[in-house]
């Protein structure tokens, strides 16, 4: 048996059984006895006692029978290990019989299975020649909160009468739906004929959008659970910034950039900015004045400019505090100074006019571009060599970055030769005064001319007239102004790519001029 009882403790040693938690109530049973009809009996004490070593909690509490009222704390109520709480059950019968029911009391997690402790009672008829009535009535059915901020809160008062002609027996006062409680209620209680209870119900939206919900008074009148309905709505401001980052990218030391930003409140409530702190340097803002306030689907611009002080990168940010859930909302911003550059270039960078006849003149367009990264002042255009010149342009002009503008050179050779030249642009660019080379020839005008022959008419003239004309067939013009004396003629004052036509006259002694010879025609290559 010494054996035995030495293995047994070992096993418990080894194998200790954890510690369930459980939930026992005292008594197993009720009965109210006799109870006249319409009136309520002393309350009977129910004790419920945690029997374990851990919390456990009790969820509720219920009667299967009306007549039977539970008056509880409010629940769930949480047991410590070892503790107990008590709570008492009314019985109010409504007719001259025997009431039999349970009241059911559901513990929470492991704290075991519900309890049931049978009730009973019976009703005897009412000797009073006036029955009693249970009553009670609220001083509003609907509760409404309207549209609250997110976060904040509001309260309405609400009374509970008995109307009736006997006392009424408040157990309970429920509430259901998201952010709504009641406060005032201490318990279970009786109220007496024509007393009154002042509750509030509170209203704490916790995220923006509609909320309904309802209270519920349970009591031991004839009109319990006597409801009331809760209404209300969650609104929430928000903020965007649009760009919710701004790079300025490279800047000209000197040069100012700017950027416009726009807060939008895509939320349902006014949004309210109440700060905007700006750091980082060369950064400024302008057109934002606070305290803003931007109302739902609203919105509001400001400026954001950048004027780098020296060559190198830059960064900063503006923090905007606001009453959104997102506060502070932080939009971060970055930019790069670079040293100016003052630069010209020329399009084309040399002209050729090729070969170009004496006496005649050609014409070329020249292009001025500021290449650099800042405005450039053109103070002279000068052209020099012989037979060139450069014009178009009013000076003093002034190029921003990117920007052109065009001049006209021209070429007229007053010599033969080859020449050159050239057009300089002085300007405040840093690179050396931009010279554009130039280069023609000047040809001599090339003399053409005609040879023309024919044989006399007769042995005895004087001489002869020459005509030309540009049509086959005249009219014909005379050539020289006096008679030619031999029968040759060399015609000048022709030009290239014409056709001519000629006709001879013979003058014989007597200065009669005979009529015309047939005609030839010259085509001047």
């Amino acid at each position: 048996m010494c054996l035995f009882v030495g293995i047994f403790l070992i096993g418990s040693v080894l194998f200790t059984a954890p510690a369930y938690a459980g939930v026992g109530a005292t008594p197993s049973t009720i009965n109210f006895g006799s109870v006249t009809v319409s009136t309520s009996s002393t309350a009977a004490t129910i004790t419920i006692t945690n029997t374990s070593r851990q919390s456990t909690t009790i969820q509720q509490v219920t009667s299967s029978l009306s007549q039977f009222a539970v008056l509880t704390p409010a629940m769930p109520l949480n047991l410590a290990p070892r503790s107990s709480t008590t709570f008492q059950i009314v019985f109010t019968p409504n007719a001259a019989t025997t009431f039999s029911g349970n009241i059911v009391i559901t513990p929470g997690h492991k704290g075991g299975g519900p309890l049931s402790i049978p009730v009973s009672g019976t009703g005897l008829p009412s000797n009073s020649s006036q029955t009693q009535t249970f009553l009670l009535s609220t001083s509003t059915t609907n509760l409404s909160f309207g549209s609250l901020l997110v976060g904040s809160s509001t309260s309405q008062p609400f009374t509970l009468t008995n109307t009736g002609t006997g006392s009424v027996n408040l157990s309970q006062v429920a509430v259901t739906g998201a952010g709504f409680t009641v406060t005032g209620f201490p318990g279970a209680m009786t109220l007496a004929v024509g007393q009154s209870l002042s509750l509030a119900a509170k209203f704490t939206p916790a995220s923006a959008g509609a909320a309904v919900g309802s209270i519920s008074v349970v009591s031991n009148a004839t009109n319990s659970p006597l409801a009331m309905s809760l209404s209300g709505t969650g609104v929430q401001s928000q903020i965007s910034v649009i760009p919710s980052s701004v790079s300025f990218g490279n800047v000209t030391v000197g040069v100012t950039n700017s950027q416009t930003l726009t807060i939008k409140n895509p939320g349902t409530a006014t949004l309210s900015v109440t700060q905007a702190s700006l750091s980082g340097t060369g950064f400024t803002s302008s057109g934002l004045s606070l305290p803003l306030s931007v109302p739902p689907g609203g919105s509001s611009s400001f400026n954001l400019a950048f004027a780098p002080p020296s060559a190198t990168s830059y960064s900063g940010s503006i923090t905007f505090i606001s009453n959104t859930a997102n506060s502070p909302l932080v939009v971060p911003f970055s930019g790069t100074g670079i040293a100016t550059t003052l630069q010209l270039s020329a399009s084309p960078a040399s002209l050729s006019f090729g070969s170009l006849t004496t006496g005649t003149s050609a014409t070329q367009t020249l292009t001025i571009t500021n290449t650099g990264n800042s405005s450039v002042s053109i103070s002279q255009i000068s052209a020099s060599g012989a037979g060139f010149s450069a014009n178009g342009i009013v000076l003093p002009l002034s190029l921003a970055v990117g920007q052109s503008t065009s001049l006209t050179v021209t070429f007229a050779p007053s010599s033969a030769g080859s020449l050159t030249g050239s057009v300089t642009v002085v300007s405040n660019a840093t690179n050396p005064p931009l010279v554009i080379a130039l280069t023609g020839t000047g040809a001599a005008p090339v003399s053409h001319s005609v040879s023309l022959s024919w044989t006399p008419g007769s042995s005895t003239y004087s001489g002869f007239n020459v005509y030309r004309g540009t049509s086959s067939g005249g009219p014909y013009t005379r050539v020289a102004t006096s008679m030619v004396s031999s029968t040759s003629y060399l015609a000048a004052g022709v030009n290239p790519g014409q056709t001519y036509y000629y006709v001879a006259t013979e003058v014989d002694t007597t200065g009669t001029e005979s009529g015309y010879s047939s005609e030839v025609s010259a085509v001047i290559p």
